[in-house]
This record gives structure tokens, C-alpha cells and sequence, in this order.
């Protein structure tokens, strides 16, 4: 990452109080971007008051107008916009037939339609901006299947194909859309929930040595990719669903 690459950007990221949320923040900080940092967890005033090119907001995504709130202090704050990240997300792993309608919608909201409201209130200052960008944190879910993830796969799956849409339609518009799709990181966002089964640690080291490199990755090295399809060095890249994954989708 080139310091300095996103200099005079303004970047909105959505679950920045998380492990890849913080990590892209730090990211766009270090390129020189201001940022508005949102998350329902207070603990994402951390990050403002850790750096005066951060103002957080405390609000949920799935909430009608979290997005265009967002989107208004972006503009208030720094006067512009030029970069959204749609990281905010929830894991679930249940099989298919434990899987409720209450489960379906509750991740289908903060995992799809959150995104979809945020592209939404976002695009018109983005097409403004010009050479612009949403990156959409997807996940190998997304293009896999896996195990006792049949909502969640389903969620990412659709943001994968929300990004690929609006690639098409923004591309003549001054803004690139792509998805990350990384593989299992080692965050609260994965371990939290493996801590809750009985074999815990014993699938946690299974999905790490599932991975052709050994290991899960790093929430930093997810960002270093964010921040690379944010960037003018990714300029010809558009509609690209970029794995992350340590090789897990080869094998």
C-alpha cells in the first residue's frame, strides 16, 4: 500500500468497530483518507477519538435511514464522498433444517439489504465525485458450499451479485464496484460463534488447516486488498469478486 494513495478520499466503512472494519479504517488512515466509521457498538468511537480524520457513528445498518444519516455526515464533516465499504455483516452457522424465517431475515437485512441501502444513498455523491469506489465485503461463502451456512452463504451470495450489477450500471459513471471474498479470518466475528459448539477449537483448527496456506488470514491483510480495489491503482477493476483465501477455493 502506497501511503498517501487515497490522499484528499473520504471513505465510509459500515461494521468499523470489528476486526476487518478497524483494520480498513487503519488502512485508509495510513493512505490518507478521512473516514466516517459506523457501527451500532460504541466502541467504535475509539476510532475518532484516536484520530481527528475519523468521526463515528453509533447506528444500526438495518435500521431505515442508518444510511442516509451516514452518507449526510460524510458530506457535512469532510464535504464529499468517495468511497463506501460494506463490512457490516452477522454469522450463522445452523443446519438447514433449524434454520428459521426469523434467521433468514435477520441476516438477509444486515447482510444484503444494509449494503443495498448504503449503495443507495451513496451513489449519487459518488457519481458526483468521480473516480470513485464501493467495495463490498463478501466472503467465500458466497461462491461455496458450506456446511451449516445456508443463510448466510445466501446473504453473501446475493451482495457478490449486487456488486456485479451495479458494477454494470455505474461503469460509465465514474464508479468501480467490487467484492472481497475473503476465507475464514481470525476475528470475534468467526471465533465467537465456533466458541458456542461443543468441538469448538478442535473446527477452528480444522478451518485453519482447510486453508492450502495453513492458517486463517489476518484482519489487516483483508484491508490491504480493500484498500487496494479503493484505490486509482485499481482503476480498470470493476465488477471483480477478488478471493482472499489462502487457496481454499482451489482445492
Amino acid at each position: 500500500m502506497a501511503t498517501g494513495e487515497l490522499e484528499g478520499k473520504v471513505g465510509l466503512v459500515t461494521g468499523a468497530a470489528g476486526g476487518v472494519g478497524r483494520a480498513v479504517v487503519a488502512a485508509f488512515l495510513e493512505a490518507g483518507a478521512a473516514v466516517v466509521a459506523e457501527d451500532r457498538d460504541p466502541a467504535v468511537e475509539d476510532l475518532a477519538a484516536a484520530s481527528d480524520g475519523v468521526v463515528a457513528l453509533v447506528a444500526d445498518v438495518t435500521e431505515a435511514g442508518t444510511a442516509e444519516r451516514a452518507v449526510a455526515l460524510a458530506v457535512a464533516q469532510f464535504g464529499h464522498l468517495d468511497v463506501l465499504v460494506n463490512n457490516a455483516a452477522r454469522f450463522l452457522m445452523k443446519p438447514i433444517v433449524e434454520t428459521t424465517d426469523d434467521d433468514w431475515h435477520a441476516l438477509m437485512a444486515i447482510n444484503a439489504l444494509a449494503a443495498l441501502r448504503h449503495m443507495r444513498a451513496a451513489l449519487p455523491h459518488l457519481e458526483s465525485a468521480g473516480d470513485a469506489a464501493i467495495v463490498n465485503v463478501a466472503s467465500i461463502s458466497g461462491v461455496l458450499g458450506l456446511e451449516l451456512q445456508s443463510v448466510y452463504s445466501a446473504t453473501k451470495g446475493a451482495l457478490i451479485q449486487l456488486t456485479r450489477v451495479a458494477a454494470t450500471e455505474y461503469a460509465r459513471r465514474g464508479v468501480r464496484v467490487n467484492a472481497v471474498a475473503p476465507g475464514a479470518i481470525e476475528t470475534p466475528f468467526l471465533m465467537e460463534p465456533l466458541s458456542h459448539l461443543p468441538d469448538g477449537d478442535a473446527v477452528a483448527a480444522a478451518i485453519a488447516e482447510d486453508h492450502p496456506l495453513g492458517r486463517m488470514a489476518h484482519p489487516a491483510e483483508i484491508a490491504e486488498v480493500v484498500t487496494f480495489l479503493a484505490s486509482p491503482r485499481a482503476s480498470f477493476v470493476t465488477g471483480s469478486v477478488m478471493l482472499v483465501d489462502g487457496g481454499i477455493t482451489v482445492v
